[in-house]
């Protein structure tokens, strides 16, 4: 869907619509359902919220502006290596070690990654790769400071001060960068039905709550899991291209599809405690 809508608007211009509304909604929610969360807004709140926004704005972009000089198969490969890039993230930043299994899981969604992408054909590395790759350290890092920066505030609020930040810095390029046109041509485009229900797909389900969400489930459990997770992103588009635009997937990719599932499982598997069995009372 988005797509198809930026053909119409600015891909900027569209990131900005799309992640000021989101914030609206979600103040929009809080006043509405959670009004006393108002009163734990603080300066340092708005600071780590607007860090978190700033790696978001960052990421799209560098993706953005990279998939003017690469491919979309690169692009969506590269920005999956974020998953490898997360746990030495948190190593340093959050203090978390790497394990054996979050190293295998790692690798292994990022194998999957590769034979989904590119059905085992080879990737041509040019200079929107790059723009590409500190797209990935940008995701990489919004999730690693969420793993920090979670726990400590309601995730509501976090989520809406993120996004607006978010869409303020893309209005801000898009007013720097890119033709908009007028102030009617711009309401027109947006009333456009392709436009339209981007917009409202964007806004809703993909940028509010999801972000909400992950901020929620951020406050438990570690960001190397999350981005293990992510690495699903990808198998789900293949399996939505299936169902809904008739396309076909090949074994190659579904082996990539069971390789990226089988790192998420690894990185889920907990060792179960060891339990210390109390003496049995002796006889005597």
């Amino acid at each position: 869907m988005i797509q198809h809508a930026i053909h119409a608007l600015p891909p900027f211009m569209f990131n900005a619509v799309r992640f000021i509304g989101a914030a609206a909604l979600l103040g929009l929610i809080i006043t509405i359902f959670y009004r006393q969360m108002w009163s734990s807004f603080s300066v340092r709140m708005l600071v780590h919220g607007s860090l978190l926004g700033l790696f978001l704005f960052l990421g799209y972009g560098f993706q953005t502006v990279g998939l003017l000089y690469t491919t979309t198969s690169n692009a969506g490969f590269i920005t999956g290596l974020s998953v490898i890039i997360v746990p030495f993230l948190s190593l340093m930043l959050l203090r978390q070690k790497i394990s054996w299994m979050t190293c295998t899981s790692a690798l292994l969604a990022a194998a999957g990654l590769y034979l989904l992408t590119f059905s085992g054909g080879s990737m041509n590395l040019n200079r929107g790769d790059v723009m590409v790759l500190f797209c990935a350290i940008a995701f990489a890092l919004h999730v690693a400071f969420s793993g920090r920066f979670a726990p400590r505030y309601p995730a509501l609020l976090l989520a809406a001060i993120q996004l607006a930040v978010t869409g303020i810095l893309s209005l801000l390029t898009s007013l720097g960068t890119e033709t908009n046109g007028s102030w009617t041509g711009f309401a027109q485009t947006l009333m456009r039905p392709e436009v339209a229900l981007a917009l409202i797909i964007s806004i809703g389900p993909t940028s509010a709550f999801a972000f909400w969400i992950q901020m929620v489930c951020q406050q438990y459990t570690t960001p190397n899991r999350v981005a293990v997770i992510f690495a699903m992103e990808p198998v789900f588009a293949a399996l939505t291209g299936m169902l809904f635009a008739g396309e076909q997937l090949g074994w190659i990719a579904l082996a990539g599809c069971v390789c990226i599932l089988t790192g998420m499982i690894i990185a889920e598997w907990r060792t179960p405690p060891i339990i210390d069995k109390e003496p049995e009372p002796s006889a005597l």
